[in-house]
């Protein structure tokens, strides 16, 4: 049972299913459909981690971080948007890796229906509690789940004490963790676990937990049940292929049904190197389903580049992201006034880092002040960082610094027959009251889940802000404090929350489930709606935020996702009539050859550059609708062109004045900037109205996925009542087609989206500075040109202005 490698790229590959990512939606996917008999490929786009391979020096650390093409390839993958901050993981296993391994089900009151959220439309769960009970169990069983067994870990006993104190209610949340050796038995730091009957993946001994707070930096004993030692090494043994290190770029409907999926893959002796990643080849795998699970980031960038691919996909991708109500807090310090030296120990590092929890209600439970519920955890550290705790210390240190150079020195200057140094080397060290008395908290809960997923520039954009859920966080806050303040612990807010923002390790949302297209981008079991086979299956499909930690509610979703699609027993999706057959839009012009060089010998060429900005539609066959739309949405689109006429003479003479244009298409829904691989300028061609002119553009491009993509603009000069000749000849009426579509082939093309793009007048001053000529008669080729254009502009509207004239 080991991870595979991938075929050559261009080498044929066909799956029943692919499974992008192997977090908690993925693995559970692979190993409920492998075991069933199905053909399952898992990709996932960071590498294996066995036990005792996790970094732990200063040096690895700074190399544990996500960025291929800086020459990273390590587990944690950083985000910052303009509202928080976010962090999730990059390895075999996804978020189980780093997680704190807390199973807590979502509050059956909770699934919430038509919540009100600011800005208009409703939270509503379209499953419950009830429906998904059996898949909670059965998800339980096979992480292992079991409470903490040492209630009187310091920290656990302070949260207990403290809630009793306090009124609040306090619990032992389940943990996917083995603290004994085997069933039954009790509890033995560092004990062998035995292998369960699929095996390990990994082939190498597991231990039992050793307390020592390391959970979320990856587990180097192999206490953690994370889903590598569990569903992943189930999965193979039932057959499943894993592929680390493969990273999906693309994807797209295939006619008659199923997908084509594009990757890449980082190879592992470019780690540490720089690489040009958007050059690596592509691998290709066509499948009959495709699961996307590659967590709320990564699957929602993933719709969204291939937004273009995917007609009629619901336009609430993007909508209803959350942090599930993410907040970090500290308490510095505890006292204890029956204490002898009135220090109260807490060991915030010793135990795994979350070992109990404090639940707050809601006001669906019935809670009198209204607000939004939540969970207060404690929230532990490795003990590595009680050093750090404890250098920050400086004006203290330096203290006892300067008292044990004098000590010595006066021992040395008085010739002290006295040896023995442990009683100065203990007060060198200090007491360690601040990382023994201290306790990070986390708060989660059930934040407003009214932020906005995009793509800007071609990356991933969140527009989300505390402010509308102020009052959940104060609640969370006044909370926090209370414990503080019952624990005589000095209460610290996280430094990002001084400008409102918050990190979040549980984003949640960007293609939210629904009952309908409406009102989800999936239905209650994940499969995207429109696109039979595509399934979402991870934190990306959830309406709202889960409120308790949401890992073991996504894994329950998964498992009752894949009980549905077992249950109709689907016959491979090629075989079956989809609305997907017509995703890939009609039939195609092939791509034509290279333009023939048509300059004669001794002619002049003559170039000007070209730029014009507007917006944007999907699934919109009008432009003045599409960009309509698309200026509400915020989705822009722009081009720069260079049209060169390579023989002026030949140019003007030619009925239909065709020029080639070269340049790039920049469109955050289709992929960020895109080079045009061919590209066709006609000025001012006629039709069978001699008052009318028509600018035509034809540019050919790929989508940021590979998907090819053909531009199709048109600027109608005519003359109507008032002055609109800027208008006309500045105002592009544009649509996108699929495929690369030669002129005069249009009918059978899919219409991708529409929109309208101008010049505007600063590009347009800038554009009569661009102008060039390259052969023997400059001067001649620029009057040919001038009086062209001008004399069709006096064809369309100065014969009017002669008339009026008169």
């Amino acid at each position: 049972m080991t991870v595979t490698a991938p075929p050559a790229p261009g080498t044929p590959e066909h799956v029943d299913t692919v499974v992008v990512g192997s977090g908690f939606g993925g693995s559970v996917a692979a190993y409920r459909l492998a075991e069933a008999g199905v053909g399952v490929l898992v990709l996932e786009r960071g590498k294996a981690y066995p036990p005792g391979s996790f970094a732990r020096t200063p040096a690895a650390m700074s190399r544990n971080l996500w960025d291929p093409s800086q020459g990273l390839h390590g587990l944690f993958d950083v985000w910052t948007f303009r509202g928080l901050e976010g962090v999730v993981s990059s390895g075999l296993g996804g978020g189980s890796l780093v997680y704190a391994n807390v199973l807590l089900r979502k509050d059956e009151k909770w699934f919430v229906h038509e919540s009100p959220v600011p800005g208009g439309g409703y939270e509503n769960w379209p499953v419950s509690r009830a429906d998904l009970d059996p898949h909670y169990d059965v998800v339980e069983q096979m992480l292992g789940a079991t409470p903490h067994p040492y209630p009187d870990t310091p920290k656990t006993a302070a949260m207990r004490d403290s809630a009793r104190r306090l009124g609040l209610d306090w619990q032992l949340p389940n943990l996917a963790v083995t603290f004994a050796p085997g069933p039954g038995e009790p509890p033995v730091p560092g004990a062998p676990v035995p292998d369960p009957p699929y095996g390990n993946l990994h082939g190498l001994p597991r231990r039992t937990c050793r307390l020592i707070g390391e959970c979320d930096v990856g587990c180097n004993e192999g206490a953690k049940n994370s889903l590598d030692h569990t569903y992943l090494s189930a999965a193979a043994h039932a057959g499943a292929r894993i592929r680390t290190r493969c990273e999906v770029r693309g994807f797209t409907p295939r006619v008659g049904g199923g997908y084509e999926v594009r990757y890449v893959v980082h190879d592992p002796a470019a780690e540490g190197h720089r690489t040009r990643t958007g050059a690596l080849p592509q691998h290709r795998v066509t499948c009959d389903r495709l699961v996307l699970a590659a967590g709320t980031f990564g699957s929602t960038y993933l719709l969204l580049r291939n937004r273009s691919s995917l007609p009629g996909l619901s336009r609430a991708l993007g909508t209803r992201f959350c942090g599930n109500g993410d907040l970090l807090t500290f308490l510095l310090d505890a006292s204890d006034p029956s204490a002898p030296d009135r220090h109260r120990r807490i060991e915030a590092s010793r135990g795994p880092v979350i070992t109990s929890a404090i639940r707050v209600g809601d006001a669906v439970d019935g809670r009198g002040d209204g607000g939004r519920g939540f969970y207060v955890q404690d929230a532990g550290y490795p003990v590595f960082v009680d050093w750090l705790v404890e250098a920050t210390q400086l004006p203290g240190t330096a203290r006892r610094v300067a008292r044990f150079a004098l000590s010595r020195l006066g021992a040395r200057l008085r010739g002290s027959p006295k040896t023995g140094l442990s009683a100065e080397l203990a007060a060198l060290l200090g007491p360690g009251r601040l990382s023994d008395g201290s306790l990070p908290l986390l708060g989660m809960g059930r934040d407003v889940p009214d932020g906005v997923m995009r793509l800007r520039g071609g990356h991933l954009d969140v527009d989300w802000t505390t402010t509308t859920s102020r009052d959940y966080f104060e609640g969370v806050r006044d909370t926090m404090r209370r414990i503080a303040d019952d624990l005589g612990a000095d209460f610290r807010d996280n430094p990002l929350w001084w400008r409102r923002r918050v990190v979040t390790v549980h984003p949640l949302g960007g293609a939210p489930m629904g009952r309908h297209a409406g009102e989800g981008v999936c239905d209650p079991y994940g499969e995207v709606f429109g696109f039979p086979g595509l399934f979402l299956l991870d934190g990306s499909s959830m309406p709202g935020p889960v409120g308790a930690n949401p890992s073991l509610t996504i894994a329950a979703l998964a498992d009752r996702a894949c009980d549905h699609l077992l249950s109709t027993r689907w016959t491979p999706a090629r075989q079956r009539g989809s609305v997907a057959a017509t995703a890939a839009g009609g039939t195609p012009s092939a791509e034509p050859g290279p333009p023939a060089d048509r300059r004669r010998v001794g002619a002049t060429s003559l170039s000007f550059t070209e730029e014009m900005k507007g917006f944007l539609a999907l699934d919109v066959d009008d432009p003045v609708e599409g960009a309509a739309l698309g200026r509400q949405l915020g989705q822009r689109l722009a081009f720069h062109l260079t049209i060169t006429a390579d023989d002026v003479e030949r140019f003007v003479a030619d009925r239909d004045h065709e020029g080639v244009a070269v340049g790039w298409v920049d469109s955050d829904v289709l992929g960020g900037r895109l080079s045009v691989t061919r590209g066709w300028f006609n000025l001012f061609t006629r039709d069978d109205d001699p008052s009318r002119r028509r600018m035509l553009y034809r540019l050919h491009f790929a989508d940021g996925t590979g998907s090819p993509l053909t531009l199709v603009g048109v600027k109608d000069v005519h003359d109507d009542p008032g002055l609109d000749v800027w208008r006309d000849t500045s105002t592009l009426s544009v649509r996108v087609l699929s495929g690369h579509v030669a002129p005069g082939g249009d009918g059978g093309a899919r219409v991708v989206g529409a929109g309208v793009i101008e010049i505007l007048p600063a590009d347009f001053a800038r554009q009569l500075t661009t102008f060039r000529t390259e052969g023997p008669n400059p001067l001649e080729a620029v009057g040919a040109f001038g009086r062209l254009f001008l004399g069709q502009l006096w064809e369309v509207y100065g014969r009017q202005l002669e008339r009026a004239g008169r």
